[in-house]
């Protein structure tokens, strides 16, 4: 328990370190957001109208400390500001945004991991058979195309030449609108199946390579020999002693990838033309929206700390030295 206190209390430190770049970074850069609000104007706006604009997206002319004050305060009371492209907070931009990256690249990731850990188990136990020689060369192929080479392939083929899959959208706007509702939910599952499979294909290369390189490895320490000259059963070796303890490393590189999740696949998104968290980050660089983009730099951290707490408690519930070494 020691353990986690102590990371929870890192994280918290670089939680607020991380708001304070935030803070800081968009007003240490060159340009102006009111003069960005009077060229999106056209110039055409009084000097009363301007300033009522800069009141209501909370554009300061305080302090540098001040606005600090005032930044950590909103950020206390969930308040993210407004938006300058949507003129609505921006609290309910990726409140509207989220839950399509999540549901995407969430469970695309979880997919490829899950697939890819397997696949690393298998071909690392029956490695020099044709199980190896035929899935690394291949899976490591697929997983080299420019990923945004192999989404466009996909997209002609699979969508415009075959007519297989919608190309583009993330539900048919033409018969449905977002809600609780069986039929929106299908089309929205069966506009997801294009892009989740190009996220998938393009990653479970990576977590097939490690898993096999780690089990490898953990197949040469000794407690697995000693479990196999105990007479244990193949798979019993094989999960229990060898990928238990050859996972660890994954449950890493899974945290981090899970914490990065809320930030979209941004190709994904933009070759797909598909709602979510990367394509509105997209959206507010290309208009200067320095609340949304403040406000969504924010969740992907606080979302890569998260997943990085919860992979800690993973390696305590799956790393018997973990608790050890607390304990002592």
């Amino acid at each position: 328990m020691r353990h986690l206190i102590r990371r929870l209390s890192l994280y918290l430190v670089a939680l607020w370190a991380s708001a304070t770049l935030n803070f800081l970074i968009p007003r240490l850069s060159p340009g102006d957001p009111a003069q960005a609000l009077l060229a999106r104007m056209h110039g055409r706006i009084s000097p009363a109208a301007l300033h009522a604009l800069e009141v209501q997206y909370g554009i300061s002319h305080e302090s540098l400390f001040s606005q600090y004050q005032q930044y950590i305060g909103n950020l206390l009371r969930f308040d993210l500001g407004t938006s300058f492209a949507n003129a609505e907070p921006v609290t309910n931009v990726i409140a509207r945004d989220l839950p399509w990256t999540l549901a995407l690249v969430g469970v695309s990731l979880v997919i490829s991991f899950v697939v890819g850990t397997i696949l690393g188990v298998a071909v690392a136990w029956w490695r020099g058979t044709k199980t190896d020689t035929i899935l690394m060369p291949s899976f490591t192929f697929l997983s080299a195309i420019p990923y945004f080479w192999f989404a466009l392939a996909l997209v002609f083929v699979l969508g415009y030449v075959l007519n297989w899959l919608p190309p583009s959208g993330g539900y048919d706007i033409y018969s449905y609108s977002p809600g609780l509702d069986l039929g929106f939910f299908l089309s929205a599952a069966k506009y997801a199946i294009l892009p989740a499979f190009t996220i998938v294909i393009g990653s479970i290369a990576g977590w097939m390579l490690g898993m096999r390189n780690t089990m490898i490895t953990t197949l040469s320490e000794d407690y697995v020999l000693m479990a196999e000259a105990k007479g244990l059963s193949r798979w019993r070796v094989m999960m229990t002693y060898a990928a238990r303890n050859a996972i660890l490393p994954n449950i890493t590189s899974f945290a981090l990838s899970l914490g990065f999740v809320v930030s979209g696949s941004l190709l994904t998104e933009i070759v797909f033309n598909y709602p979510g968290i990367g394509y509105a980050l997209l959206q507010g660089v290309e208009n200067k929206d320095y609340p949304l983009i403040q406000g969504l730099f924010l969740i992907i951290t606080i979302a890569v700390l998260v997943a990085n707490l919860l992979a800690d408690v993973a390696y305590v519930a799956l790393d018997p030295r973990v608790r050890s070494s607390e304990g002592g």
